[in-house]
């Protein structure tokens, strides 16, 4: 049976249908490749045919402006100024000799200077810019631009250079910034692309090493467009670099640079400290240098000069460099006795010059002796025989629990340079270090600062901070980051009886004002500002026998290096405590004469808070305060002067 033929108008109905399904499908396809081509052809064409050249976009960082140092005032100690230079980026300049020859031809560029570029080139990556010269004048920026269609790979820009409006007053504790080093990379464990930039600058010393991170800031990026030759066409896109922080520093700029000029001429430093926060008002350490010509390139001879003097201007003396206390450890042995209820202050001892110990003589200072000694009059007159006595009884581990208790052979948590520990010697130390047993004659000589005992000035600056208030205050060097102010703690109370710290503050008061104190002709007549305070003596050399037998050598008849270190602490005003200070000067001879004097001319300033009145003084003094005075404005007026014409040029 035949079957039914189909009707032709069902297969038209369906051939419409699939045609309809199908040109649907490929117009979709159609438009999503349209849409797609029409992306890539137009929207992104710039950036595909800069791709398509091959090396046509370069991705090259911004360095961040490095953050700013204030003083406690505001006053700018670090700043940042403009500085014109020229780079090379080695992927782009294709002949590098060539393009070297052709830049030498239009600015001052040495052979040396050419061949410590293309060393510096094969060193770095191909696209990171080598810088070739900076601090160029802005005619040598122009004639450069201007010729930049031959020289490619060529930039001039602008950029920044850190700089020391007060040059060598902050040396010691800002320190400075240099380019980055092969050393400085092996150093520092930091993978900042910004320290790979050839002649970034980061801290070397000082708060620029210590806040580094917080100075650096974060980089930014650009992507520019180059030509053949490596010429900018235009800048594509920036994302900006992050400003490092601004740090404002306890230290007062103006006491600062007086404190410095009153130490020229000595090895010398001097700390100022705030009794009740710990503020670090004034750090001095002389000589000093600038540190203006680190960041700018020193030249060998200024290095040299700087390395080989006796004086050391290198070193921060005030926090680096630590010496035998002296006398003014004393007050740390008394306290060690007295808290251990092993002596009361009524109790006296006979001094006749010496003390026998285990067969060993141990002298006083005063060669006749002082005579029946108390408490008061052994700090009153520094009778070095009281403290021997205290020390048989009290032993060292107890002297040495009592100096740390006061911030003596503690390491201060400060942003400065190799802050050193000091040294509180105890038993257990020496078993350690030196694999001996300590000795009787160790604790006597450690009772009055000598032996093993080191402090820097920092520490007796912290000591006696502690002995005014009571307190365990802490120093403080950072005031505040970004604005934002850091913790200030006054310290929590010793726990030291307070009679025994009275007996000790009286004592320490007749020693700046009554007439057998040692310090009495560094006294102050203003009845406001009373110190009270405390000299000391640290030997350089021992003292032999015979020597003893014909006279001991006076110190002024000694070579300079062989002399004693002078020594001075003291706070102020004796009855409302404001500040501490300390004093010490290399080989000065006796601390009475050669650091007392520096110690009360620095807290007169700090508590007037300009160049103390004559009427400070008493009158025996004052031609000798005036004279000191004239000499010191006429170095701080030169100082001034260099510091005008250094920011001129």
């Amino acid at each position: 049976m035949k079957k039914p033929r189909k009707d032709p108008s069902e297969n038209t109905g369906l051939t419409t249908r699939r045609a309809v399904i199908m040109g649907g499908a490929q117009l979709a396809v159609m438009g999503v490749l349209g849409l797609r081509m029409r992306e890539l052809q137009v929207k992104q064409a710039d950036q595909y045919r800069l791709l398509a050249e091959e090396n046509r976009i370069n991705i090259r960082l911004l360095p961040p402006a490095r953050g700013q140092i204030f003083d406690r005032t505001g006053f700018p100690i670090a700043v940042n100024e403009p500085n014109y230079r020229i780079t090379i980026v080695r992927e782009d300049a294709g002949d590098i000799d060539e393009v070297l020859y052709r830049l030498s031809r239009i600015v001052s560029l040495s052979p040396e200077k050419i061949d410590e570029t293309k060393a510096e080139l094969k060193r770095r990556s191909p696209f990171v810019p080598v810088t070739i010269l900076d601090r160029l004048s802005w005619d040598d920026v122009a004639e450069v631009s201007a010729n930049a269609p031959a020289l490619p790979g060529v930039t001039a820009d602008l950029g920044l250079s850190r700089a020391y409006p007060m040059g060598a007053d902050f040396a010691h504790v800002i320190g400075y910034v240099g380019p980055v080093s092969d050393f400085d990379l092996n150093r520092i464990e930091d993978p900042d692309p910004l320290l790979q930039i050839p002649r970034f600058q980061i801290g070397k010393t000082g708060v620029e090493l210590k806040e580094e991170r917080e100075l650096r800031g974060k980089a930014g990026t650009k992507r520019i467009e180059v030509n053949a030759v490596g010429r900018v066409i235009r800048e594509l896109d920036r994302e900006e670099a992050l400003a490092g922080q601004d740090i404002q520093l306890t230290i007062d700029t103006e006491l600062q640079n007086w404190v410095q000029a009153r130490l020229a001429g000595e090895a010398a430093s001097a700390v100022i400290m705030d009794v009740q926060t710990g503020d670090l008002l004034a750090i001095g350490s002389a000589p000093t240098f600038d540190p203006n010509l680190f960041v700018r390139g020193i030249s060998t001879t200024d290095y040299n000069a700087l390395l080989n003097d006796p004086y050391r201007p290198f070193r921060s003396k005030a926090v680096q460099d630590i010496y035998p206390p002296g006398s003014t450890f004393k007050m740390i042995t008394a306290l060690a006795a007295f808290e251990a209820g092993l002596v009361d202050a009524n109790e006296t001892v006979r001094c006749v010059g010496h003390k026998e110990v285990a067969d060993t003589r141990f002298h006083c200072w005063k060669r006749a002796g002082h005579g029946n000694v108390d408490l008061f009059k052994s700090i009153t007159e520094s009778c070095d025989v009281y403290y021997y006595d205290l020390a048989l009884r009290v032993g060292i581990d107890n002297i040495a629990e009592m100096a740390r208790k006061l911030g003596v052979g503690v390491r201060h948590d400060i942003p400065m340079s190799a802050v050193a520990s000091g040294l509180a010697p105890d038993k257990a130390w020496k078993r350690e270090v030196r694999d001996q047993d300590w000795r009787i004659g160790d604790t006597v000589n450690a009772s009055i600062g000598q032996g093993y005992v080191l402090s820097s000035p920092l520490q007796l600056a912290v000591m006696t901070a502690r002995l005014a208030t009571g307190k365990s205050v802490e120093p403080r060097l950072i005031k505040s980051r970004d604005g934002v102010e850091t913790d200030i703690s006054g310290g929590q109370d010793l726990g030291i009886t307070g009679s025994t710290l009275d007996t000790i503050r009286r004592s320490m008061y007749a020693v700046s004002n009554e007439r057998r104190g040692t310090g009495y002709r560094s006294r102050t007549v203003n009845a406001a500002f009373k110190m009270a305070g405390k000299t000391g003596t640290s030997q350089v050399r021992r003292i032999t026998a015979a020597e003893r037998a014909r006279g001991v050598t006076r110190n002024q008849d000694l070579p300079w290096e062989r002399r004693d270190h002078a020594l001075w602490v003291n706070y102020a005003p004796f009855d409302n405590p404001r500040i501490a200070v300390s004093v010490i000067v290399e080989h000065g001879g006796g601390g009475s004469t050669a650091a007392a004097p520096i110690g009360r001319d620095i807290t007169l300033r700090a508590l007037y808070g300009d160049t103390p009145p004559l009427s400070a003084y008493p009158n025996a003094a004052r031609a000798d305060v005036r004279n000191t005075f004239r000499q010191m404005e006429a170095l701080l007026r030169s100082l001034d002067s260099d510091r005008n014409q250094g920011t001129k040029a």
